[in-house]
């Protein structure tokens, strides 16, 4: 019991604790208040675009993500009826329209990419439990990037006007987290039709052949959990939890209580167990994802709202995880 409270806190406690440094920062002056939204565009369209990249171009081979088929549908199936259970329940009790789509994602998107791989590694260090999660990651990131764009565009206005499925679309196919996705995709596609050598190596690879690139992109990718953890803590303001409190309680029992609770207990029902458990875990029960926060800003919606659920999700969840983990385990699906 002690060791899931201990590996739990020790997943989500740095999170907050650069977060805190990041609002440290601001109020010892150390920048100006232009630098964190400065931060927040560096890690949008450059940091995590690379991580995202870097994950996908990891995963081992194809045949691995079809061998996790059932996992993957499962996620796909799931994460869309919770987005559009959350998008009925947000247009009749959110008013303003700048932070519906803010809602919207604090319901079905979590932190998968930064802090969900590593809790199911934490939680399970078996071969299996840790490859089904990389190849969730594949799956899940960028089907949360997709609803985001969804999310962000359906209640927001461009010139007074409602934006049209054109610019929606454009809006995806130019978004720089799925663009880094699809460009670990095309690199994963390429490398599979690449002939091996006698030894069984790839003749041509980023990176044994290109090892210069794919050090410059890992470390791209090693910077984006910083960037936007202390952008978040730069941008963080406490006078704004009176005037959001609602919300932001909402916010927080429906993404640390309400949505791992559902998908869960159905993944229970469906027969995962040990070798998906993990995964699934890290997936449903981890906090508001922070990518959500300078996304926001560039679509035009409430950032400020998405910066506090992104904060109090993350610190209600040093509980809520370790609750699911410990029950998982006293059900022996861990």
């Amino acid at each position: 019991m002690l060791s899931n409270l201990f590996f739990t806190l020790n997943a989500v406690m740095p999170i907050v604790l650069v977060i805190a440094v990041g609002y440290f920062l601001k109020t010892i002056r150390l920048f100006d208040e232009k630098f964190f939204p400065l931060l927040n565009k560096l890690c949008f369209r450059c940091c995590l675009p690379c991580l995202l990249f870097f994950n996908v171009y990891n995963v081992g081979n194809l045949s691995e993500i079809r061998n996790y088929g059932n996992i993957c549908l499962f996620a796909v199936i799931s994460i869309i009826m919770i987005f559009l259970l959350a998008l009925a329940g947000v247009v009749f009790f959110v008013k303003e329209p700048r932070q519906k789509g803010v809602m919207l994602q604090g319901v079905y998107r979590s932190n998968y990419a930064i802090i969900g791989i590593s809790l199911a590694m934490s939680i399970s260090s078996d071969s299996g439990p840790v490859v089904a999660a990389s190849i969730l990651s594949s799956v899940s990131i960028p089907l949360f990037n997709v609803l985001a764009i969804l999310s962000l565009s359906l209640f927001v206005t461009e010139n007074g006007k409602k934006i049209s499925p054109v610019s929606v679309l454009k809006k995806i196919v130019t978004n720089p987290l799925i663009l880094g996705v699809a460009t670990g995709f095309i690199c994963l596609l390429i490398r599979f039709v690449i002939p091996e050598n006698p030894d069984g190596v790839k003749y041509f690879t980023i990176k044994q052949n290109l090892p210069f690139v794919y050090k410059t992109i890992s470390m791209l990718a090693q910077s984006a959990s910083p960037v936007a953890l202390i952008a978040l803590g730069g941008n963080f303001t406490f006078s704004a939890v009176a005037r959001l409190k609602y919300k932001i309680i909402a916010g927080v029992i429906a993404r640390t209580i309400l949505c791992p609770l559902i998908c869960l207990t159905a993944a229970y029902k469906f027969g995962f167990g040990s070798l998906e458990f993990p995964a699934l875990i890290a997936l449903y029960g981890t906090p508001l994802a922070v990518s959500t926060v300078p996304m926001t800003a560039e679509m035009g919606s409430d950032a400020e709202l998405a910066g506090q659920l992104v904060v109090w999700t993350t610190l209600a969840s040093a509980f809520t995880l370790f609750v699911i983990i410990f029950l998982s385990a006293q059900a022996g699906i861990l």
